[in-house]
């Protein structure tokens, strides 16, 4: 079946098997490899990309069930991969990076949390971050970063 949505801005339209899921079409067919595949169910938050400006787990979501919309991922973060955006610096700034894996998901989603709440608070920014995990680094160093960079904008 044919699938036209844009992603990253640009147009696209591909032939798509039914019940191919989104995060497969875009590492698989796209090359757009930053989004991760954690758990394959909707658990981990690894594959969060953004449809039509929300956090959503794209290894859940079928392919056909975004026709049309407008697909988001971590590649056109920041104005290049040597300018990455001020929550990317926060984060590596504050430790809330480690091994990296999870790191796409948490950074859709708190995009998305940034845009719609320039200010957040904890309590708002654990809401947020409550279907993403990371193994790594705890979620204190996350949450610092998301502080420092609604500092940033103050």
């Amino acid at each position: 079946m044919k699938l036209s949505l844009t992603v990253n801005g640009r147009q696209e339209s591909l032939d798509v098997e039914v019940g191919t899921s989104l995060l497969h079409v875009l590492r698989e067919q796209l090359g757009l490899t930053g989004t991760k595949e954690g758990c394959a169910e909707g658990e981990c938050g690894a594959c969060t990309v953004l449809r039509d400006g929300k956090p959503i787990d794209s290894c859940i979501m079928a392919a056909h069930a975004c026709e049309q919309s407008e697909i988001t991922t971590i590649e056109v973060i920041g104005d290049s991969p040597d300018h990455p955006s001020e929550l990317q610096n926060c984060l590596v700034e504050s430790g809330g990076i480690q091994c990296g894996f999870c790191t796409p998901g948490f950074v859709m989603v708190l995009t998305a949390l940034l845009k719609v709440n320039a200010a957040p608070t904890d309590a708002e920014i654990k809401h947020a971050l409550a279907g993403n995990i990371c193994r790594c680094t705890g979620y204190a160093q996350i949450i610092e970063a998301v502080i420092a960079t609604a500092k940033t904008h103050q």
